[in-house]
């Protein structure tokens, strides 16, 4: 099986979108070049088939391989427990902030089954791995920035200690994306005390200015809050 996805991968390749792609993926050097939207038509293909076949041999050489087996995981119709099995089995392959952004964004199961991945995700808060980190954050700022989680997402993300740019680039889009949704408890955490590095406090205002659905008066106030 995994001989014919990869022709098909090879069928599909887009030499334009491949230096694309590898200007904006960096430290990646095995991208093919196929786009998206191929990539998701393929994947649910496979999650039709035998998915379960497909999964456990599938090949990791090239970016699009990795990516489509994150892809088919978050197509597939299973037991939520096999299903966090299978995510589970997928995280330490990312390598990158694009796959782990798409895998997260492919898990919409969560939104069903909040609690169980919760308790799922939180031995990869505690990860000094920082793509495994990453995939916790990421998690946490597509599903959990909402009212019944706010104060428990702010306690992860002020507990973030990492060194790896990824990782503080995924909190500081969290918390841009917490303060968007709920501003009054994102603006309590930024303005009162917290342990975020300048870096990541700094980026996370960056990008509350950089939203458009937050207004012009309150990125004033929040540009005066810049650390020096």
């Amino acid at each position: 099986m995994h001989k014919t996805i990869r022709r098909q991968l090879v069928e599909r390749i887009d030499s334009d979108y491949q230096k694309f792609s590898s200007a904006l993926i960096p430290n990646v050097d095995h991208i093919l070049g196929v786009r998206m939207p191929e990539l998701r038509k393929l994947a649910k293909e496979i999650a039709k088939d035998d998915w379960r076949a497909y999964l456990q041999t599938a090949n990791d050489k090239y970016f699009e391989e990795v990516m489509l087996q994150g892809l088919v995981i978050g197509y597939v119709k299973a037991d939520l427990e096999e299903l966090l099995m299978y995510v589970a089995k997928f995280v330490p392959k990312i390598d990158n902030w694009s796959v782990c952004d798409s895998f997260c964004s492919g898990l919409k199961v969560t939104k069903h089954n909040k609690e169980r991945v919760w308790s799922f995700l939180q031995p990869y808060m505690d990860s000094e791995k920082e793509y495994e980190l990453r995939f916790g954050i990421v998690m946490l700022l597509i599903y959990y920035s909402e009212p019944d989680y706010i104060d428990r997402v702010l306690d992860l993300l002020d507990r973030v200690q990492h060194e790896g740019y990824y990782v503080k680039m995924a909190v500081a889009w969290a918390l841009s994306i917490c303060f968007v949704k709920l501003p009054d408890k994102t603006m309590d955490y930024l303005a009162k005390e917290n342990s975020l590095d300048l870096f990541t406090y700094n980026k996370a205002l960056q990008k509350i200015t950089e939203s458009t659905r937050v207004e012009q008066d309150m990125k004033k106030v929040i540009r005066s809050m810049k650390r020096r």
